[in-house]
Parts: C-alpha cells; sequence; structure tokens
C-alpha cells in the first residue's frame, strides 16, 4: 500500500493572516509530505506494507515506521481540525460538556493553552473524549498520539512543534496559541465528538 498526503480541505492561503500560506506551503507542503516519503520508503518488504496508518500506529515499536506513521496521522487531524475563521458556534450539548469541565469556553481555551506552552519541546496539546463522555486535555511528545490509547478520542490538536509556527510567529509559541482559536474548526470538533 502506498500512502498519500492528503488533500487540504481548504486553499493554502484560506487561513491568513493567523497562519500564512507560507506556513502551509513548508509545514504540510514539506514536513507533511517527507513522513508520507519516508514512511513509503520504510514499510515495502515489511508486515506494515499493505497495513492502514492506523494500523501501523497501533502494531508498530516506535521508531522510523511507527514515528513517520503517526506524524502522517497527527498532521493530517490538525490540518483537518483548521478552517477559514468564521464566527465559532458550538451546539449546546457540546458547550455543556465543555462547561461542565472548565466553566466556560474561554475558561477551556486557557487550560488548553497552557498544556501546549507547557508541552516541552516538540509536541502536541489534544483534546479528548474519555469513554464516559467528559472531556480532557492531553499532551503527548514528538510523534506520540492518542490513538495509541483506546481510553480516549481524539477531538481537536495543536502543533507545537516549531516548523507549525516558526515562520508566522518565530518563537512566541503564545501568539500562536492565541490566534490559533480563530481558525479552529468546530463543526469538525463536534462531528468527532459525536462520531
Amino acid at each position: 500500500m502506498t500512502h498519500a498526503l492528503p488533500t487540504l480541505p481548504y486553499a493554502m492561503d484560506a487561513l491568513a493572516p493567523y497562519i500564512s500560506e507560507e506556513t502551509l506551503q513548508f509545514h504540510y507542503g514539506k514536513h507533511h509530505q517527507t513522513y508520507v516519503d519516508n514512511l513509503n520508503k520504510l514499510v515495502p518488504g515489511t508486515e506494515y506494507e499493505n497495513m492502514s496508518l492506523e494500523e501501523i500506529i497501533r502494531t508498530a515499536p516506535k521508531w522510523g515506521v511507527f514515528n513517520n506513521a503517526a506524524q502522517i496521522w497527527n498532521h493530517t487531524f490538525y490540518f483537518d481540525s483548521l478552517a477559514p475563521a468564521t464566527i465559532p458556534t458550538l451546539s449546546e450539548e457540546f458547550l455543556t460538556r465543555i462547561v461542565e469541565k472548565w466553566g466556560n469556553i474561554e475558561s477551556f481555551q486557557t487550560a488548553f493553552n497552557d498544556v501546549a506552552l507547557k508541552t516541552f519541546g516538540s509536541g502536541w496539546a489534544w483534546l479528548v473524549k474519555r469513554a464516559d463522555g467528559s472531556l480532557d486535555i492531553i499532551s503527548t511528545s514528538n510523534a506520540e498520539t492518542p490513538l495509541t490509547d483506546s481510553s480516549v478520542t481524539p477531538l481537536l490538536t495543536c502543533d507545537v512543534w516549531e516548523h507549525a509556527y516558526y515562520i508566522d510567529y518565530r518563537n512566541a509559541r503564545a501568539k500562536y496559541l492565541e490566534n490559533y482559536w480563530h481558525v479552529v474548526n468546530w463543526a469538525k470538533v463536534e462531528e468527532r465528538y459525536n462520531g
């Protein structure tokens, strides 16, 4: 099975000014593509040759094959979590879940940003649904992904590897996180929650 770079669900300039076209050209067009290319070089002739990304991630030991497969999956999930800036709308049920855990949407965003800021080095901040339907925020490092944890369902992620924001924000991760909320695709987050 040959893995391919998934098509972005929006134009390369659609997230500007919060995430620039130049950032997407490098982050999606070069970094994401490199993980795809690397995986396609690593899997031929191995037990992973005919597996989906998800199967590879759940079965491969945490080294080259896993790292590239997980980074493809994480990045696809991240890019699909974004959309051109709109007024965010959340269903009453989903907003209730956020309020139950954090009190209001602003407190949730503050908590999420805090986890993302404290993720040491390269990694990811995730909003996840627990088995009981409650929401939580977790952090993973490097290529780690909640896909390997059957007790959670990932709903939203923010990539805090420097390549995700350095062109636009240099080392100002906090500013990137502040602007990230302008392009979150809440419809996709809720679709994942209800899925």
